[in-house]
């Protein structure tokens, strides 16, 4: 097998499984989400602890905890994920999937506006008109609901600015998570301690399968993230930003066949203008990557 199809594969399987998220927490919804949030990343931290050890990367974490620059981006990012995490399974819970579900459809097109405004890059009509789309089908979602889609809008901005901050640190997938789990390990272990000794604990209280479920929360975290940190280094940023709608795709399925949320017309033509959104941001990439990588072969033939 070559290494592009590996990494296809690879990318592919990691995004299957965090389309398949809400089954999961579904299967936990007796249980708070501040309450799985804090055994998800303990549990987190003990299983990327555990490959660090496997694949011996003990150098790599403490040149990241030794360096400010690198370190601090990390802290902030785990404050970010942790946001993150705890807003999906909260959603999870509320019945919400397919809100979800529109919050890491316009993560991209969020985190190129943060390109814009943080970074100072520039944007071409196509994508100012991608973002307006969006913008107009936000504001659509908030009329039909009669309140803003926050559950969407906490997502899209703790994940953008997460992506943001780990630029900033350049740090690899497992030595960078282990970094982000031990920032927020402490604080998960005194809110698992207290809800302990104030009667609200529950992870025990459903039987020996639902512990364990708890518990693979941390496997069930680190096995995608693994798999997607060895795809990026195998096939193009295109490819795998193309695949990264697979995803919000698939909860958008299970939120409306699976757990029957409801759908109105307005609802769905805005979901309809987000994916017009995406389908013309998505559709300049490949036509900008063409004419970029076309000059290079041509190049390269003489």
């Amino acid at each position: 097998m070559s290494e592009q199809r590996r990494g296809f594969l690879q990318g592919f399987a990691a995004y299957v499984l965090w389309g398949l998220f809400p089954l999961y927490w579904r299967l936990l919804d007796d249980s708070s989400a501040l309450e799985l949030l804090a055994h998800r990343i303990v549990w987190s931290l003990i299983s990327i602890a555990l490959l660090v050890v496997v694949l011996r990367h003990y150098g790599q974490v403490r040149a990241i905890l030794a360096d400010p620059r690198r370190r601090w981006p990390l802290a902030a990012g785990a404050v970010l994920i942790s946001v993150n995490w705890g807003v999906y399974i909260w959603g999870v819970e509320q019945n919400r999937v397919v809100e979800t579900s529109l919050g890491y459809f316009i993560t991209p097109l969020f985190t190129v506006l943060l390109g814009v405004f943080v970074l100072g890059e520039r944007l071409r009509a196509i994508q100012w008109t991608a973002l307006a789309i969006a913008f107009v089908a936000v504001v659509g979602l908030t009329i039909e609901a009669g309140r803003p889609p926050w559950i969407a809008l906490a997502l899209t901005f703790s994940f953008g600015f997460y992506g943001l901050v780990k630029k900033k640190a350049n740090a690899g997938a497992v030595e960078g998570m282990a970094v982000e789990s031990a920032t927020m390990a402490p604080v998960a272990l005194i809110a698992i301690v207290v809800m302990a000794l104030q009667g609200h604990s529950t992870v025990t209280d459903h039987g020996l399968g639902y512990l364990a479920l708890v518990l693979l929360s941390g496997p069930i975290t680190a096995v995608p993230l693994l798999l997607f940190g060895s795809a990026a280094t195998r096939i193009s940023m295109t490819t795998l930003g193309l695949l990264n709608y697979i995803a919000p795709i698939m909860q958008f399925v299970v939120g409306v066949t699976l757990f029957h949320e409801h759908m109105s017309s307005m609802r769905w033509a805005g979901f309809g203008l987000v994916w017009i959104a995406l389908v013309l941001f998505t559709w300049d990439g490949l036509v900008r990557r063409r004419r970029v990588v076309t000059p290079d072969v041509a190049a390269s033939a003489v």
